[in-house]
């Protein structure tokens, strides 16, 4: 049975969510502030995060922070009530792998969570390339590690993930429901802008001018692909 930690400090949402995924089998952790649900993440080490952004005694973004700094690897899904595409970059920086904005559908929520999960078992026993190099930039795969020119770029897992899906199709172009299901684990919902996120984070760490890219194309109507020739 799979863990789960949620991390809310609003009751009736809390209760929601603790009801809906223990509907669905999962045994559930929670916590009310942020200090208290960044203890349970380090000492119960559950197998998936729900995170609060606005949280009293420690905020979602510095939870988040301070989990990844410290090698804590299960996914992370953050919960906003803000709609600021600011405030969602930065979470996703920080190591989040999702985000919902509230007011949220409980039924989305939940196959978020699935997926985010399944995709967690599933990352290991995929077949894709072990390293990228183009221009000056070397990405390493296996080591989570990468380069432009002499300088370290600090990438997030999604990140990656993003990248190494597009690696393998070099030159193809790849639709965004394909990076959604390949990366996140689950088909596009309307107005989720997830993979547009992570396409302009890659841009702004990897491209030499990420307002006119060169490896990292958008295919309008069709999705993204990587030109590395």
């Amino acid at each position: 049975m799979s863990v789960v930690l949620v991390v809310e400090d609003d009751p009736a949402i809390l209760q929601g969510l603790q009801e809906s995924l223990r509907l669905e089998r999962y045994d559930v952790l929670s916590a009310s502030d942020g200090a208290t649900g960044y203890r349970l993440a380090q000492e119960k080490k559950p197998d998936l995060v729900i995170l609060d952004l606005m949280l009293p005694k420690m905020g979602g973004f510095e939870v988040c922070r301070k989990l990844r700094s410290e090698q804590f690897t299960a996914p992370i899904l953050m919960l906003t009530a803000r709609g600021e595409e600011s405030d969602r970059v930065l979470g996703l920086d920080l190591g989040a792998d999702d985000y919902v904005t509230k007011p949220f559908s409980v039924r989305e929520l939940l196959a978020r969570v699935r997926a985010l999960l399944r995709r967690a078992s599933d990352d290991k026993s995929e077949k894709l390339p072990d390293e990228l190099r183009f221009d000056d930039v070397v990405v390493d795969f296996r080591r989570c590690e990468a380069l432009k020119g002499s300088a370290a770029v600090e990438l997030t897992r999604k990140e990656f993930g993003v990248l190494r899906l597009l690696a393998s199709k070099a030159g193809e172009v790849v639709s965004r429901d394909d990076l959604l299901n390949g990366v996140w684990g689950y088909d596009s919902y309307p107005n989720t802008r997830t993979v547009d996120v992570h396409i302009a984070l890659l841009r702004s760490k990897l491209e030499d001018n990420p307002s006119v890219p060169r490896r990292l194309i958008t295919v309008h109507g069709m999705g993204y692909k990587l030109v590395i020739s």
